[in-house]
């Protein structure tokens, strides 16, 4: 891969837009796949083992490579040619799926190979975020980097509506092996889109005579230097670090709590459902881009996403959990949009990987503790205070009922006060709630 470009000429508008299309559609369709085999591994290690926490193990298997990685996948990214870095990442996550395929049809598979190849997968997938949204940077006008944002959401969105629901069908007709060779197609079929479009590359400093590129080491630290420089930047990504330590417990524990009372059918009806609220939610933020004040879209919608979790929680009632879910995860998207149009301004596109990647380190490297902790909490902690006879059935028994996955509602009802307290704290903050007026754009097309 080349160390050191000289940028292209920028495309048109169009022709960006063209380009970006593919690009989107190649990776939806790539995550549409993915999402079909984790939600039939999911279940698989759920139902084989009984363990909320070993399954839980499978989504910290997938972040704590990304957190630990992100830093240099931004160097190289920022280094490398964009769109052979994103085939290098869809070719890690393809292998691993061979892998997978290989050992299902050995007869092999166990649960600690699924947290290995997983993990491998998500250190080949570190690349692919920075990479993917430093080239739409270049690709589209920062007028409708929201738009963008909205879109590349609906597709995310959309395959987790349709992957439960069809994942359950196929592993009827053509069993997991069936279902695992399908996820395989398509990442063939977005290294395909990915051949067929042209990303522009940034201007980057050539080296003089003599001169020496910095270590690897140095620059996956620049982006930390990057964001030290710019407060209002590290505030922003202080509450998205938060968000992201409570809203991982929701989205690991949706799944045991309605397993608690109902069967696999309605946990994929409301896994659906859920994703169908944030498939709305980036059906919207396509459409209207967001508020003209990006933080209004961050810190306004923040309390809806509370209420969601807190309606959930209530009681053991598929249509209830469903319609909470569908309330908060229809928010995430212009909460997501709004902050990624934020970021894409204000950071220069030259610096992007870097910085993106650093970005993503902190701010989901919270996400691996509620991965580990959330299985522990609930076996041992809130399960047991929720139990006939335990220390708070008799006093949040009437509300939200006892027994098998009642602790687990507690949880949910501690985070969304957490949730709450936390945009409260943005509210009130100056150096987060004015963050587009103290940071000037950076130079970018459009």
């Amino acid at each position: 891969m080349s160390d050191v470009a000289v940028a292209p000429a920028r495309p048109a508008v169009g022709g960006g837009f063209r380009s970006f299309a593919w690009l989107w559609a190649g990776q939806t369709v790539s995550i549409f796949g993915s999402g079909l085999t984790a939600f039939a591994l999911g279940v698989w290690v759920y139902q084989t083992t009984g363990s909320v926490t070993r399954y839980t193990l499978i989504a910290a298997a997938t972040a704590i490579p990304t957190v630990l990685l992100s830093p240099f996948a931004g160097a190289l990214v920022d280094r490398w040619n964009r769109r052979k870095t994103m085939l290098l990442a869809d070719l890690g996550a393809a292998l691993g799926t061979v892998a997978l395929l290989g050992l299902l049809l050995a007869d092999a598979l166990q649960a600690w190979h699924i947290y290995l190849i997983v993990a491998v997968q998500s250190a080949f997938g570190a690349l692919q975020f920075p990479a993917f949204s430093a080239a739409t940077t270049l690709l589209i006008p920062k007028r409708h980097f929201g738009r963008a944002s909205g879109m590349l959401q609906f597709g995310q969105s959309g395959s987790r509506v349709l992957a439960p629901l069809v994942a359950g069908v196929l592993i009827s007709w053509i069993a997991i092996e069936g279902v695992i060779a399908l996820d395989l197609a398509t990442f063939l079929l977005a290294a395909a889109t990915l051949l067929l479009v042209r990303i522009p590359e940034p201007q980057r400093q050539a080296a003089g005579a003599g001169a020496v590129r910095p270590s690897l080491w140095r620059e996956a630290g620049y982006g930390w230097v990057y964001l030290r420089q710019r407060p209002p930047l590290m505030a922003l990504l202080a509450y998205f670090a938060l968000l992201n330590l409570l809203v991982p417990f929701v989205i690991v524990l949706a799944t045991p709590m309605v397993l608690s009372f109902a069967g696999a059918d309605e946990l994929g009806l409301v896994l659906s459902l859920t994703s169908a609220g944030a498939l709305a939610g980036g059906l919207l933020m396509s459409a209207w881009g967001g508020p003209e004040r990006r933080m209004l879209g961050v810190l306004g919608f923040a309390p809806l996403i509370a209420a969601g979790f807190a309606l959930a929680a209530l009681r053991p009632s598929v249509p209830l959990i469903a319609a909470g879910l569908f309330l908060a995860f229809f928010m995430m998207p212009v909460i997501n949009g709004s902050s990624q149009a934020i970021w894409q301004s204000k950071v220069a596109p030259e610096v992007q990987g870097r910085v993106f990647a650093m970005r993503r380190m902190v701010a989901q490297g919270t996400s691996p503790l509620a991965f580990l902790a959330a299985g522990p909490l609930a076996d041992h902690v809130f399960e047991p205070l929720m139990a006939p006879g335990g220390a708070l059935a008799g006093t949040l028994g009437p509300l939200l009922g006892t027994g098998e996955g009642r602790g687990i509602a507690l949880l949910l009802l501690v985070l969304s006060a957490l949730l709450l307290a936390a945009t409260l704290w943005g509210l009130a903050s100056p150096r987060l709630r004015d963050i587009e007026s103290q940071i000037p754009d950076a130079e970018l097309p459009g």
